[in-house]
C-alpha cells in the first residue's frame, strides 16, 4: 500500500474526483483449441452473462455509501477502502476473496469492477469478467496487441452480438499516450478533471514515465499518480 503525502480530502480539494468509467487500460494459459474466426453463437463463447449494465462502480473512486451498496459487498467495505489503490483486478479480487469469499466476489463484478488493460492482462483476471468462460478469454488474447477499441469491438464482435460487445467493452479500456492524445481522451481517465487534464498537457513532451511521475507528483499523491499511471502509456 503507497504512503499518502496528501490526504483525499485535500486531493478532492485541488482535483475532485468522480466515479466515471474510462473508455477503455495477463498468469495465462490460452485455450489448446485454435480460434475459430467464423461468428459463433453468444452461448458458445460466453456463460451465463448477465444483462447489459452500464455504470459499473469503481473500486478506486466510490464512496463507502456506493461500495456498500454493492450486493454482498456490505462487510467488505473498510477492506475495499484500506487497500487503495487498486492497480490490477486481481489486486482487488484478492481483497475480497479474503473479505467476503469468492461466490460474493464474482457477483460483485456485475456492479463493481476495475477496468482491465486490454494489452496487459492475465488468463485470470479476463474470466473474472462476468459471463466470459476459457474461450471467450481465449478470444481477447488471440487479437493482442489492440490497437485501439475499435479493432476489439470488431474482433469480439465476430463471436458475439453488439450488445455484448458494449457489455464487454464495460470492463476493458486501452492506454492512451502521454504525447499524443487528446483533452477529451485524456478526461476519458476515471476521476479526471479539466484541471488535470492541464496538467497533464502542460508537462509535453514526456521523455519516460519517470517525468509522469514527478510532474504529476507535484499535485497528488504517491497512490494517485500509480492510479492515474495505468491509464497512460508513451509509444
Amino acid at each position: 500500500m503507497f504512503r499518502r503525502k496528501l490526504t483525499p480530502a485535500a486531493a478532492a480539494s485541488l482535483f475532485p474526483l468522480f466515479a466515471a468509467a474510462c473508455g477503455g487500460q495477463a498468469d495465462s494459459a490460452d485455450s489448446d483449441a485454435p480460434a475459430e474466426e467464423t461468428t459463433q453463437p453468444m452461448a458458445a463463447v460466453t456463460a451465463a452473462a448477465p444483462a447489459t449494465m452500464t455504470g459499473l462502480a469503481n473500486p478506486n473512486l466510490a464512496s463507502e455509501e456506493e461500495l456498500a451498496a454493492v450486493p454482498g459487498l456490505a462487510d467488505a467495505v473498510g477492506a475495499i477502502v484500506e487497500n487503495r489503490p487498486y492497480l490490477r483486478a486481481a489486486d482487488l479480487h484478492a481483497v475480497l476473496m479474503a473479505a467476503v469469499g469468492e461466490e460474493a466476489a464474482l457477483e460483485a463484478y456485475g456492479h463493481l469492477w476495475l477496468r482491465i488493460n486490454l494489452n496487459d492482462v492475465t488468463n485470470d483476471e479476463v474470466l473474472l469478467i462476468p459471463g466470459v468462460g476459457d474461450r471467450m478469454a481465449h478470444e481477447f488474447e488471440e487479437y493482442r496487441p489492440y490497437e485501439d477499441m475499435d479493432e476489439f469491438r470488431r474482433e469480439i464482435g465476430k463471436y458475439v452480438d453488439e450488445d455484448e460487445v458494449a457489455r464487454l467493452e464495460q470492463y476493458v479500456y486501452l492506454p492512451i499516450d502521454l504525447n499524443t492524445a487528446t483533452g477529451d481522451e485524456i478526461m476519458m481517465i476515471p476521476g479526471m478533471t479539466d484541471r488535470m487534464v492541464h496538467e497533464f498537457e502542460e508537462y509535453r513532451p514526456y521523455t519516460d514515465l519517470d517525468q509522469f511521475r514527478r510532474e504529476i507528483g507535484k499535485y497528488v499523491d504517491e497512490g494517485e499518480v500509480a492510479r492515474l499511471e495505468r491509464y497512460v502509456t508513451l509509444n
